[in-house]
């Protein structure tokens, strides 16, 4: 009996060995090998989210992120414009170093036929999280190129970045591809059109009038080419504001055009599903989604089901609609019970976008709280953004985290999760966040960053170690318009170069953690360091300058113009490209929860 007894205890103590180490292998499996969903929203503000202080719009899913993870409140986006902060958070690197910094007036792409874009060289967290063997998806706006050569090599695809997967678009959500919504052309160089036809027409007018009164002979000849030439320009000028929306707003799936132009028409709904389909296939094996939504850049839109519902009209509406997304994608992790073994990231590309007003006076635009300025610029209104982390049972609930972050960080950051070793060929600007979120470091691992306006070194941010301070130095501003305003809006957004900007010697400084709101640059007789951190920081910009290496400028002006050999086209051009194989019977058991 004593025998039979002590087999039992044996076998019993065995079993729980057995189930221990079970636990173990899962739990630290769930560690080295979480699946990963980034949430991007596009020109949202961060005032615009109540956990982030806003009472009127309601993002209850949103602030529950906030409320079961850990809220960013010092979260700096590696540019205040679309295309180049959207390339530094895949690589992990400053645009600089990459090509994806703009020396031209222009930021961002703004045609599907453009041969610039993420050089195939460059290492994204998507290329090496597939190569671990992860399923990764890129669902909603790319921004970052399309094809080199011709219309189908597609060497800026998402799936040559390493998604295995692909559905959204490729440029970006413009007022151009909605009908109704006016234009974004129109609206930043209406003047310089208007200007450049009266110059035109004042010129043409006075030439005949010295030729007729026989001061200066001039042939007629030179006079109608002078007309046919400018009656030309009109003509191609409004053929492509017309097809705009056909040639460069148009919805693929992998490869595939499957709608052109763009429907606005439950458009979210079928992001969100498209999400929801992904993770449901992928419950067994880890995957990567990155879910970067068109709300709330504009074209502003909404479905049936939100327009009309906030108290801050149809931009409210969008916002209150990506919100509702938001819970389905965490309504789905938690259906598939993988709440515990999925970090979940929400930010925003920039901040938002202030001077977007509709042709009717409607603010189209976000809100950035009490932060000076928005997208474009590099005052906090334009780069600090949301940053939320959830991931139950790894981050402690409800806490906040005030040290300099930036979206760099989520490449660092995902890829030691997966047990990946960080590229050593190459430079990596961003740090992993882990220690920070799970509190066993208390002051972020960035000293410094580096504010680029364009390809411009524009602000410095300084933060020294067992320091509370977080210093920030602006070598130039943009001139807003009209100049009591907060942005510019006589150009619809601010540039960064030439007459746009001021340059201030010595640069202005500000304490971010006495002044957030950059209210007042201090001076030698209010700050009695003010030369010595001019100097370390100096110093900084000096070896941040020597480790930049020149690479191929990928928003020049060649690679930003349309190029009509490059044009993707569904159908053909002489058929206005167009398509639509997304039609409402595609969309069975569509839903809003």
């Amino acid at each position: 009996h004593l025998l039979l007894h002590t087999r039992k205890k044996m076998r019993r103590l065995l079993f729980l060995i057995i189930c221990q180490c079970a636990i173990r292998n899962a739990h630290s499996h769930s560690i080295s090998n979480p699946n990963v969903i980034l949430l991007m929203a596009d020109d949202l503000g961060i005032g615009d989210l109540g956990c982030y202080g806003n009472r009127t719009l309601r993002t209850p899913n949103i602030d529950r992120l906030a409320k079961d993870g850990v809220t960013l409140t010092q979260h700096i986006a590696a540019s205040p414009l679309c295309t180049p902060s959207r390339a530094a958070f895949l690589t992990g690197r400053y645009p600089i170093r990459s090509g994806m910094a703009a020396h031209s007036r222009v930021g961002v792409f703004l045609f599907s036929a453009s041969s610039g874009g993420l050089p195939s060289e460059e290492i994204t967290f998507s290329k090496l999280l597939k190569q671990r063997g992860y399923s990764t998806a890129l669902i909603g706006k790319w921004h970052l190129g399309m094809n080199c050569e011709s219309s189908n090599d597609f060497c800026h695809h998402p799936l040559n970045h390493g998604f295995d997967y692909f559905y959204g678009i490729t440029v970006t959500n413009l007022r151009d591809c909605k009908l109704g919504q006016g234009s974004v052309f129109l609206k930043g160089i209406g003047k310089s059109i208007a200007t450049s036809m009266e110059v035109i027409g004042i010129t043409l007018v006075s030439l005949a009038t010295v030729h007729l009164i026989g001061f200066l002979q001039i042939p007629f000849r030179a006079l109608g080419y002078c007309l046919l030439i400018t009656a030309i320009s009109l003509v191609a000028l409004l053929f492509f504001l017309y097809n705009y929306r056909y040639l460069n707003c148009f919805l693929m799936r992998n490869h595939q055009v499957i709608q052109q132009p763009l429907s606005y028409e439950n458009l979210t709904q079928r992001l969100t599903k498209e999400a929801e389909q992904f993770i449901g296939r992928n419950t067994n094996a880890p995957f990567l989604l990155v879910l970067s939504y068109l709300h709330v850049h504009t074209a502003l839109y909404a479905s049936k089901k939100f327009i009309g519902k906030s108290k801050h009209g149809l931009y409210g509406d969008a916002v209150e609609e990506m919100d509702w997304s938001v819970g389905q994608i965490l309504d789905a992790l938690e259906k598939s019970n993988l709440n515990s073994k999925t970090l979940v990231y929400f930010t925003s590309d920039h901040g938002a976008h202030l001077e977007e007003i509709s042709s009717s006076g409607e603010v189209h635009g976000g809100y950035n709280g009490i932060y000076k300025g928005g997208k474009a610029t590099n005052w906090e209104g334009g780069i600090r953004v949301p940053g939320l982390l959830l991931w139950p049972g790894m981050i402690e609930a409800g806490t906040y985290i005030d040290e300099p972050t930036s979206n760099m960080d989520i490449f660092p950051t995902v890829i030691k999760l997966a047990g990946i070793e960080l590229p050593s060929d190459r430079i990596i600007d961003g740090h992993d966040l882990m220690p920070l979120l799970q509190g066993k470091i208390t002051q972020s691992k960035h000293e410094f960053l580096f504010h680029y306006c364009n390809a411009y070194l524009n602000a410095v941010r300084w933060h020294p170690r067992n320091s509370d301070s977080v210093w920030k130095v602006i070598f130039f501003t943009p001139n807003f318009n009209p100049e009591d305003s907060n942005g510019c809006y006589d150009s619809h957004v601010c540039f960064c170069s030439g007459r746009s900007v001021t340059h201030h010697d010595p640069p202005l400084l500000f304490d971010l953690s006495r002044d957030p709101e950059e209210k007042v640059p201090l001076t030698p007789e209010t700050e009695s360091h003010f030369y010595e951190i001019l100097h370390v920081i100096q110093q900084a910009v000096d070896n941040h300058t020597k480790s930049l290496r020149a690479v191929p400028d990928q928003l020049s002006w060649d690679n930003l113009l349309w190029k009509p050999w490059l044009q993707v086209c569904c159908s053909s051009l002489f058929q206005s490209c167009y398509c639509d194989y997304e039609s409402k019977e595609n969309l069975p058991g569509m839903h809003f929860g």
